[in-house]
């Protein structure tokens, strides 16, 4: 098998994947692969990406013209280019609509919390870039803000985009985004998050290195609650408390006077608390 027919195959893949988990619907989603340095592998429009077979693929060059292929490449491929040409390390780059990342993306949260040591030594953080119509040059844009030094990013009202050194790679990022989201939901409904110190964020970003994880960016932790400043980002900001007492609780329920306030329930406690709402609601 020649690496083109391998990556064809791979490529329908990660399609059946994103497709079987729900991170697409009908024809939602695209991805792509670089063949060589002047030409991409993708997917091509109108087409659920769960049904794909590897003849259907488009190939273009780096502007998006096509080369050969029967199909139409998809309209968003403008966004993958963008990252292409901001990223040289990058090989192939995966979008689509995972339901609670994209529901993070639609409420307006990035996922820059450091909650998950595991996301924060792999992704770093992953923010939102701001809205664009699909298939506009202005979609682009807006990712070219984040995408210099995040492999993956939250698209405002839209889904999510992942990129990596190869598509498995790219792939594995999209389900750790919307693992992140998922674990973020839960503790968020459960009333807190337990968020790790600064100095701990530094400790996993150390470990980067050991672990022999490529980044495009250092993590440059901030204080809870603050921002980044404007223009292009150049690190992964990833909000931590920088109190030397470590981790802390964030958003706790409606109600509580201190939105700051440590709250520590028994499991008897809570279930009890949980009890009693069960019955005033029936």
């Amino acid at each position: 098998m020649s690496r083109e027919e391998d990556l064809r195959a791979t490529i329908c893949e990660v399609g059946r994947r994103l497709y079987q988990r729900g991170y697409v619907a009908s024809n939602d989603g695209n991805i792509s692969v670089r063949l060589d340095d002047g030409r991409l592998l993708a997917t091509p429009t109108a087409v659920s990406k769960g049904f794909m077979t590897p003849d259907m693929m488009v190939v273009t060059d780096l502007s998006g013209t096509k080369l050969s292929g029967e199909r139409t490449a998809s309209s968003e491929l403008k966004m993958h280019l963008a990252v292409y040409q901001l990223r040289p390390d990058v090989q192939a780059v995966v979008h689509a609509h995972p339901p609670l990342s994209t529901g993070f993306a639609v409420a307006g949260i990035p996922l820059d919390r450091a909650v998950l040591a595991e996301v924060i030594t792999t992704l770093g953080s992953v923010p939102i870039a701001d809205y664009a119509t699909p298939s506009t040059a202005e979609l682009p844009d807006a990712v070219s803000k984040y995408v210099r030094a995040h492999d993956g990013i939250l698209l405002a009202n839209h889904g999510a985009l992942t990129c990596g050194a190869d598509l498995m790679g790219a792939y594995y990022k999209m389900e750790t985004i919307e693992h992140f989201a998922h674990i973020s939901l839960v503790a968020r409904l459960l009333g807190r998050e337990r968020v790790l110190s600064r100095e701990e964020v530094d400790r996993l970003q150390g470990l980067r290195t050991s672990y022999g994880i490529a980044s495009p960016a250092p993590i440059c932790a901030t204080p809870s609650g603050a921002t980044a400043s404007a223009g292009p980002v150049a690190c992964q900001v990833v909000q931590a408390p920088s109190s030397p007492g470590g981790a802390r609780l964030l958003d706790l329920p409606a109600g509580i006077p201190d939105g700051n306030a440590e709250i520590r329930l028994t499991y008897r406690a809570l279930t009890t608390l949980i009890a009693d709402a069960v019955r005033q609601l029936t």
